[in-house]
């Protein structure tokens, strides 16, 4: 999938930078940033849990560490964290809270829309029929990019001001998703989860679905996807 039709990985300095100051104030400690901080870009996170108050941070590789001391960030290959990785992240954990709020969020766009007949099918595999005609949305986003097949008529997605369901299997690069009854824009920006609205904790349902944990899901995400941060 081209840049320009990938979905896009958001980033939030400013979440990032409160949910540290929180969790560090006001004696500091160790944060744990291994696996690429957690999907979340070790070389743009470390700075800014810095300057949240971090004593050091915790790393998994000594070419993480040089690269890091070279940029005055203290670090630490062994040192045991202080701070959950869940509330610095505003990750849902195993019991499905989150107190922080989520640093990241995962957005695709309607690449096209179709009307969708009763009794016809959608995606390769046929796992979703239209019980009453309807339209749906081809939806930028696929395991590709960490939206794992699992996921398939089992969540959610905001289009808008509205949620409405994956249907079918997830391809590649893109899904498809029933509008019930409405219609979208091409290019309409859709929201998989994260930001403050109704997609916040959404990762504890996904978790449910796949058998991962959302903290797992974060870092296949954040991995896999174009990251991007904003102020």
């Amino acid at each position: 999938m081209s840049g320009s039709a990938a979905p896009r990985v958001l980033l939030s300095r400013s979440v990032l930078l409160q949910n540290a100051q929180r969790l560090l104030a006001p004696a500091g400690g160790v944060v744990d940033l291994r696996h690429d901080a957690y999907g979340h870009g070790l070389d743009e996170v470390a700075p800014i849990v810095v300057e949240a108050g971090a004593t050091a941070v915790q790393i998994g590789s000594e070419d993480e560490a040089r690269r890091l001391r070279a940029s005055g960030i203290p670090v630490s290959t062994d040192a045991s964290a202080d701070v959950d990785v869940h509330e610095l992240f505003g990750i849902p954990d195993a019991g499905g809270a989150a107190s922080g709020m989520p640093v990241m969020s995962l957005h695709g766009r309607v690449l096209s829309t179709k009307p969708l007949h009763a009794g016809e099918a959608v995606s390769y595999g046929y796992t979703h029929r239209a019980s009453r005609d309807t339209r749906v949305a081809l939806v930028s986003g696929g395991y590709a990019q960490g939206i794992l097949r699992a996921l398939g008529n089992r969540a959610r997605v905001q289009i808008a001001e509205h949620t409405h369901p994956i249907v079918g299997r997830i391809a590649m690069d893109v899904c498809v998703v029933d509008l019930e009854g409405a219609d979208a824009a091409v290019d309409t920006p859709v929201t998989y989860f994260g930001g403050s609205g109704a997609m916040r904790d959404v990762l504890a349902q996904w978790a449910s679905a796949t058998g991962l944990t959302a903290l797992e899901m974060a870092v296949v995400i954040g991995s896999n996807g174009e990251r991007s941060w904003q102020a």
